[in-house]
This record gives C-alpha cells, sequence and structure tokens, in this order.
C-alpha cells in the first residue's frame, strides 16, 4: 500500500499487515501519523500523548 505522509507528502510503502489505529513514524520528516483508514490507506498526523499527572 502506498500512501503520502500528511507532513511532508515523502512516499510511504506500507505493508498489507498495517492496522487501522497503528502508529508508524515517517522516515523522512520523522512525524508520528496514526493509520486512520486502510481502504483507502489515510494518514494522519498522531495525536501527542497528554500526561494525566495521577487524574
Amino acid at each position: 500500500m502506498i500512501t503520502a505522509c500528511p507532513e511532508c507528502e515523502h512516499k510511504l510503502d506500507l505493508s498489507a499487515g498495517t492496522r487501522l489505529s497503528e502508529v508508524i513514524e515517517c522516515p523522512d520528516c520523522r512525524c508520528e501519523l496514526e493509520v486512520v483508514s486502510v481502504d483507502p490507506v489515510l494518514l494522519v498526523i498522531a495525536p501527542e500523548a497528554e500526561e494525566d499527572w495521577g487524574e
């Protein structure tokens, strides 16, 4: 599955085993990307992990 990084447009060739909600890293810009659709493949910039500070 070929798609592009939404941040830098680098072409990514994802394996057929790529799963929904999987987080991958763009090898070009190092941006973390979340798979939001697998048919067709759609990537978005992954949200930052938030700290809960024990709440």
